[in-house]
């Protein structure tokens, strides 16, 4: 299996700083997306936190160390990819969450966490929070992840509808973050995977400036050009105001091989066949 991913972030129009943070790794298959929350730059600080420690935590695994610590119950009928990316963004938690408690300028800071993992011929999603996971399959933009926020219990509740969502001042509100909790629950799925599959992983900072329909529209003119689809969701979320800091990670994945089942850590590397030891 063979994947090509590009990503662009900005500060947006009305933010002094960045609090975006984004990884792409190619070689691993292992993707991510976290958006700061905090005030001054303790939101940049937490994100940067969090794509560290499971960055670091999961290439340590793919390399023959060992694996990420048992932080909870594995991931039943998953790939055993899918319990070391949970127990990874696990420790992510722990680890931002004992910096605010000892640094009073990091109190309260946070972030959201999406995470693409493509391993034993699975597709591994998890995410935290708001930021989202979208992917196009024949012409069609789907969201795989689920919002962890105020305004989606809402609307599940009947409270308000998804157009009042849309404009509701609490909108940005999140119930669940990375580090605002001594623990954290991390939801995680399993996808197939097609050649031709695009993700697109965003922080609210697109996703609330620009409309599913655009965004599809978007990718789809853009046709195999992923840097110039990047670019241009970014613009995009810009020209509608740019009220956040933005940021949009495309994989596509090329070429589908067979799925290598050797279980064992470095697996993944072979299976994208990088050529990479």
């Amino acid at each position: 299996m063979r994947v090509q991913t590009t990503a662009r972030t900005d500060v947006g129009r009305r933010r002094s700083n960045n609090e975006d943070t984004y990884w792409a790794d190619e070689a691993l298959g292992l993707f991510l997306v976290a958006d700061g929350l905090g005030g001054h730059a303790s939101g940049e600080v937490a994100s940067r936190l969090a794509v560290e420690t499971i960055r670091d935590q999961l290439t340590t695994w793919a390399k023959g160390g060992s694996p990420p610590l048992s932080l909870g119950s594995a991931v039943a009928g998953a790939p055993e990819a899918a319990t070391h990316l949970v127990n990874s963004i696990r420790l992510a938690n722990q680890v931002i969450h004992g910096a605010a408690s000892a640094r009073p300028e990091y109190h309260g800071m946070a972030t959201t966490v999406v995470a693409a993992l493509v391993a034993e011929g699975h597709l591994i999603l998890a995410n935290v929070g708001d930021s989202r996971i979208y992917r196009v399959r024949d012409r069609k933009l789907e969201q795989l992840s689920q919002d962890h926020s105020l305004v989606r219990e809402q609307v599940a509740l009947g409270l308000i509808s998804q157009d009042e969502a849309v404009v509701s001042p609490q909108r940005n509100v999140v119930t669940r973050a990375v580090g605002m909790e001594p623990t954290v629950m991390v939801d995680v799925q399993t996808e197939s995977i097609q050649e031709g599959d695009t993700l697109l992983l965003c922080s609210d900072g697109l996703s609330d400036m620009v409309e599913e329909p655009f965004i599809l529209e978007t990718l789809i003119q853009a046709g195999e050009d992923l840097e110039q689809a990047c670019e241009a969701l970014v613009e995009l979320a810009n020209a509608r105001g740019g009220r956040d800091n933005i940021t949009a990670l495309l994989v596509r994945i090329s070429e589908v091989g067979e799925a290598n089942e050797e279980g064992r850590p470095g697996f993944w590397r072979r299976f994208l066949g990088a050529g990479q030891a």
